[in-house]
């Protein structure tokens, strides 16, 4: 559990759930994956991954996840993420700001 609340709190921890709308929060081994309010943030994005590798960098898989349909469908992949840079990557990919 330790590495998610790292991931959880270098996004900025209750103020990023706050201004994400971000909920569902799982953790799953290294990784963190949450699901972030349909139709708020750019081109669908509804389901996020961020996952700590072996090399001590991150990967951000960000989808769009239709019920409906059953379907994940990956919209963005970046890999080799800094820890200092989550916070801007994930805002350049969703239009979200992580905090005030």
């Amino acid at each position: 559990m330790t590495i998610p609340n790292t991931i959880l709190q270098q996004l900025g921890g209750s103020r990023f759930l706050a201004m994400t709308g971000a909920r569902d929060l799982v953790a799953d081994g290294a990784a963190l994956q949450f699901k972030l309010p349909r139709g708020f943030a750019r081109d669908g994005i509804n389901f996020v991954r961020i996952e700590l590798g072996a090399d001590d960098l991150y990967t951000l898989t960000l989808s769009r996840y239709s019920a409906a349909r059953l379907e994940l469908r990956q919209i963005a992949l970046h890999g080799g993420v800094y820890a200092d840079r989550l916070r801007a990557i994930f805002t350049e990919a969703t239009g979200l700001d992580t905090s005030l």
